[in-house]
């Protein structure tokens, strides 16, 4: 299906769209009820039958896509010579009810360090509509076998190998949020040193203890690093309050706050 065949390469694109059906058709017009069509900012895939019904459904859903809206619309349009119409008359004499749904630039998360709470937060994460980048210096970590238990979710998982996992970091979209939580200390000091050197993150999280975060301030404040810039990456990461040491628990607490900063920010900006 065409239609569909749009929808993948513009969630795989990052780029925004609307999808456009014909809900409900009554009388006689130019397609039956289920047509789809697919409209990005700059092109359209598929038909719901020409003329104004076709060019009333573009310019509405271009519109919702330069508003970045998120909610579905609803559009009747009556095919009749009498009609107000824009774009040409159509007099096949029926009523078609047009579903305008938007496809979203999901947000993006990279975990830096699949470990016990990195596997853990990816299972809840591969649940989402997100992008998920796992990222990890240790191939042993990223196997099928022990990612298996992400298959069948919601989220478009990428997984990346890296011994200098900053590398990975021209990878990512614009707009990811990243996780540090690797397995070495002087892993997760220079992902920290490096994200703050990058615009690409919306947020920085560290796992850790206070302890920890004093001996990185230290670190990275001799790699240059002010105060304010310091302030960007939060630790510790989750919900407050949350005292649990089981990986399971620290994963939803991650979930969690990724949650309600995702519901908080704008909606991503397509890369």
């Amino acid at each position: 299906m065409e239609w569909l065949a749009a929808v993948e390469r513009l969630r795989a694109e990052r780029r925004p769209g609307v999808i456009v059906t014909l809900a409900s058709v009554r009388g006689h017009a130019p397609r039956n009820g289920g047509a789809k069509m697919v409209v990005s900012a700059e092109a359209t895939w598929g038909t719901i039958g020409g003329g104004n019904l076709e060019a009333t459904a573009i310019a509405r859903a271009t519109a919702m896509i330069a508003e970045r809206s998120g909610t579905p619309e609803l559009i009747t349009i009556q095919l009749s010579d009498k009609a107000d119409s824009q774009y040409g008359v159509q007099c096949c004499g029926g009523e078609v009810i047009m579903l305008l749904e938007p496809i979203g630039v999901v947000p993006s998360v990279a975990v830096f360090g699949v470990g016990h709470v990195g596997l853990e937060l990816a299972r809840i994460l591969s649940r989402l509509d997100v992008e998920v980048h796992l990222v990890d210096s240790r191939e042993d970590m990223l196997t099928p076998a022990r990612l298996a238990v992400l298959e069948g979710g919601n989220a478009l998982v990428r997984v990346h190998h890296a011994p200098i996992p900053e590398s990975v970091f021209d990878l990512l979209p614009p707009g990811t949020h990243a996780l540090v939580m690797t397995h070495d200390h002087a892993e997760d000091v220079a992902l920290c040193d490096a994200g703050l050197r990058s615009t690409r993150f919306a947020s920085i999280g560290l796992i850790g203890s206070a302890a920890k975060w004093s001996r990185f301030q230290r670190r990275l404040a001799e790699e240059g690093h002010s105060e304010a810039e310091l302030t960007r990456i939060h630790t510790p990461i989750g919900v407050p309050g949350i005292t649990s040491k089981d990986p399971a628990a620290i994963a939803v607490s991650v979930a969690a706050d990724l949650l309600r900063r995702f519901e908080s920010e704008p909606s991503p900006v397509p890369s």
